[in-house]
């Protein structure tokens, strides 16, 4: 395995390990902070990739999910795009599905399937992930080019109103369509918004079991729940979903850490890189249109699922160069996405730098 180059220099990891996970968690910590989504559904890839055992790659990633988290959340947390209430009621949820994620791992190491298992799971949940997003992505691209001719739509009219077409469009029709269905008790959310509490609570419970079982923050599956299930604005989205993330990834710390499975050294240098990452990410949300860049993540999440599966065959047929086809194309994804990000940012500030008044996205 390729953690066999591993010594023990720096907090347990060696030189060029330790470099590479800052180097992860910066990447890592942009995808936290611009999507919503922090990663760490890499992360645990990585770790099983690089030879770590399923509770410590499921711990290790917690522990971190709730430091980026952290990170990430004060950023949108000034632009106030964090429903506090939103995810104070998907906490319950969390908490009971992360303790039945992490109990059916624990369940499983004992038989000595967990690695295979929830490697196969990565490969699924990935590549259906990424599938969503792809198609979504191609799915708007078609939207703009037929609304070309319809540039009045959602327009100020000169009355001072806009009409309201634009402002049913922050949240998506099958949201709408849930959120018709008044099932007692309901809940005022910040936006004004309404949903059920029965709504709000499995969507936290789905998450935590995913989270406790995969040993994710649950953003991949969390903001899309949130947009496309609770019905908030994309915004609202992804800032609530990292509040998720800190709830969801303290939980799932404090369960792993009593079973003391969880790899400082590991924690420590993807929070090192991500301390940046997750900045630069939740500041380049308003100057990115996430259409420019939501297709490179579902292609990435593609990527990712077969470098996953690529990575359980090695184990299958004692094949060593196919780990490191694996890690390749999973660092490798999440650097061109990463990349993506930061050049589109790059550009906008620069065609706004120096124009008085020029506007940065949202305002």
């Amino acid at each position: 395995m390729i953690g066999s180059l591993a010594t023990t220099e720096l907090l347990g990891l060696g030189p060029e390990i330790f470099g590479l996970f800052v180097a992860f968690g910066f990447m890592v910590g942009v995808f936290f902070g611009f999507f919503g989504m922090g990663g760490s559904f890499l992360v645990t890839p990585a770790l099983l990739i690089l030879g770590y055992p399923a509770p410590v790659a499921i711990g290790s990633s917690m522990a971190f999910v709730f430091g980026t988290a952290a990170i990430a959340t004060m950023k949108h947390h000034d632009a106030g795009q964090v429903d506090y209430k939103l995810g104070a009621l998907m906490f319950v949820g969390i908490t009971v599905g992360i303790e039945l994620g992490s109990r059916l791992v624990f369940g499983l190491e004992v038989l000595g399937i967990a690695n295979v298992v929830v490697g196969v799971a990565y490969v699924l949940l990935l590549a259906a992930i990424g599938v969503l997003f792809t198609r979504s992505a191609l799915d708007t691209e078609d939207d703009d080019t037929d609304a070309d001719g319809d540039e009045n739509d959602g327009v100020d009219d000169g009355s001072g109103d806009v009409d309201d077409e634009s402002a049913d469009d922050e949240v998506p029709a099958i949201a709408r369509k849930i959120q018709s269905y008044e099932i007692p008790p309901m809940m005022t959310l910040a936006d004004g918004s309404r949903a059920s509490l029965w709504t709000i609570s499995g969507v936290g419970g789905g998450v935590g079991l995913v989270s406790g079982f995969l040993g994710v923050g649950g953003g991949f599956v969390r903001m899309p729940a949130i947009y496309y299930v609770i019905g908030t604005s994309l915004a609202a989205a992804v800032g609530t979903s990292l509040f998720g993330g800190l709830m969801s990834g303290a939980v799932g710390a404090f369960t792993y850490g009593r079973a003391g499975v969880i790899d400082l050294g590991i924690v420590t240098a993807l929070l090192v890189g991500s301390a940046l990452g997750a900045r630069i990410g939740s500041s380049a949300t308003a100057y990115v249109d996430e259409e420019d860049v939501t297709i490179y993540f579902g292609l990435m999440l593609l990527v990712a699922s077969a470098a996953v599966g690529i990575g359980e065959l090695s184990a299958w047929l004692a094949m060593p160069i196919l780990d490191r086809l694996s890690f390749v194309l999973l660092i490798g994804s999440a650097l061109l996405v990463c990349t993506m990000i930061l050049y589109h940012g790059a550009l906008a500030v620069r065609r706004t730098r120096g124009v008085p008044g020029s506007a940065q996205r949202g305002e």
